[in-house]
C-alpha cells in the first residue's frame, strides 16, 4: 500500500494530445475511479501509471518514489486487464504464478502465495482448472488474483467488468470493493460506467478530451457539478438554454421565466440550466407556493420497473424529463395528459458559456 501522485502527466501522439497535464493524488488505501467517455484519456493515464505507456511529460510517484522511468515489472503495481489476458493452455494456478516466475520468485514461495491469492478471490480449489472451464466472473477473479499475488502497492483496474453480463457485473463489483477494503490496497480503476464508478469508488475523476474536468466524491459531483459536461455525464440532466437576466432569474430560449439559485452568482448573459429528473415533480394541478411551476403535456412515459420517466413538453415547446417512483398509490401520468411540473430554485444548476 502506498500513496500515488501524478504531477503534470501528459501524453502526446504526434499532434494528438491523449492526456493533458493530469495532476492527481490518491491516498494510501483509497479507491479512485477515472470516469469518462471513450477516448477521454483515462486508459492512457492508467497505462502510464502501470508503465506500459511512456509519458511525454510529467512525473509519477508511488510511496514517495519516482517510478516514471521504471519498467512495469519494477513498479510494484498490479494491473487487471479488460480482456482478462489469461493463458488458455495454463491452469488457474499456473496463470496466477506466471508473473512470480518471471520475477524469479523461488518455487517454494510461489505455491503458498498462489494459494493465498486464490483464497482471497474465493477460488480456493480451482487451481487445476483451465480458464475455459470457468465462468466469466471466475475468469475475472483469476485475473484479479494474478494482480494481487505480487502484493502490489497499487492495484490498477482497466474496465474490469465490461465483459460480464449486467447481473454478474453487479455481483463482482461488490466483491472487488469488499476485497479492496479488506486489503486496504490503493486502487485506481478506469470505467465509462457511471453506476459502476458511483458504487465502487471513494472519489471520482471525471475526464474529457484528455483532461480532468472535476475530482470529488459521488455527492460532490452529482450535487455540485463543475460544468455542463460533468452535469450531463454523472447522472442525468435536462438542459434548458437561455439567459440569466438578473441574479436568481433565468429566461429560457422559449421565453419561460425560471427562478434559480445554484451557480453563476452575479453573472448575466447566455447560460444553461441543468435539472435532475428526480428533483422535478409532476402533478395534474399546480402545487401551492412552488418556486417554479410550468404547465405542459405528457408526451411520453418510459416504464423502467421501479421508476418511470415522464417526458413533458412545455408550453414553449421545450421538454423536461421527470423521474418518479413506481408506486401503487401513484396516479401515473398518461400520454396526452395536461400536467404541471415544478421544482425548487435550489434544484437547478446554472452554467455560463465558460462552464462548457
Amino acid at each position: 500500500m502506498a500513496q500515488l501522485e501524478l504531477n503534470g502527466l501528459s501524453k502526446r501522439y504526434g499532434e494528438f494530445q491523449a492526456a493533458r497535464d493530469i495532476t492527481l493524488s490518491v491516498a494510501e488505501g483509497e479507491f479512485v475511479a477515472l470516469l469518462g467517455p471513450s477516448g477521454c484519456g483515462k486508459t492512457t493515464t492508467l497505462r502510464m501509471i502501470a508503465g506500459f505507456v511512456e509519458p511525454t511529460s510529467g512525473a509519477i510517484h508511488l510511496g514517495g518514489r519516482d517510478i516514471t522511468g521504471l519498467p512495469p515489472w519494477k513498479r510494484d503495481t498490479g494491473l487487471v486487464f479488460q480482456s482478462y489476458a489469461l493463458f488458455p493452455h495454463l491452469t488457474v494456478a499456473q496463470n496466477v504464478a506466471f508473473g512470480l516466475e518471471m520475477r524469479k520468485v523461488s518455487p517454494a514461495e510461489i505455491a503458498p502465495r498462489v494459494e493465498e491469492a486464490l483464497r482471497l478471490v474465493r477460488l480456493a480449489g480451482f487451481g487445476e482448472r483451465l480458464p475455459s472451464q470457468l465462468s466469466g466472473g471466475q475468469q475475472q477473479r483469476v485475473a484479479l488474483a494474478r494482480a494481487l499475488v505480487f502484493r502490489p502497492d497499487v492495484l490498477l483496474l482497466d474496465e474490469p467488468l465490461s465483459n460480464l453480463d449486467a447481473k454478474l457485473r453487479h455481483e463482482v463489483r461488490v466483491e472487488i470493493r469488499e476485497l479492496q477494503r479488506a486489503l486496504g490496497i490503493t486502487t485506481v480503476m478506469v470505467t465509462h460506467d457511471q453506476e459502476e464508478a458511483l458504487t465502487m469508488a471513494d472519489r471520482l475523476v471525471v475526464m474529457s478530451e484528455g483532461r480532468v474536468r472535476q475530482v470529488g466524491t459521488q455527492r460532490d459531483l452529482y450535487e455540485r457539478p463543475a460544468d455542463r459536461f460533468v452535469a450531463g455525464f454523472v447522472g442525468r440532466s435536462t438542459f434548458l438554454e437561455g439567459m440569466i437576466e438578473a441574479p436568481g432569474r433565468f429566461r429560457t430560449s422559449g421565453g419561460l421565466e425560471i427562478r434559480c439559485a445554484n451557480g453563476a452568482s452575479g453573472v448575466t448573459g447566455q447560460a444553461v440550466i441543468a435539472l435532475r429528473p428526480e428533483r422535478i415533480t409532476v402533478a395534474p394541478t399546480a402545487p401551492v407556493n412552488a418556486e417554479n411551476c410550468l404547465p405542459g403535456t405528457t408526451e411520453f412515459v418510459s416504464y423502467l420497473g421501479g421508476l418511470l420517466d415522464v417526458h413533458v413538453r412545455l408550453a414553449s415547446e421545450e421538454r423536461v424529463i421527470v423521474q418518479i417512483p413506481n408506486r401503487a398509490e401513484n396516479n401515473l401520468p398518461q400520454i396526452g395528459d395536461e400536467v404541471f411540473v415544478s421544482w425548487p430554485a435550489a434544484s437547478a444548476n446554472v452554467f455560463t458559456a465558460g462552464d462548457d
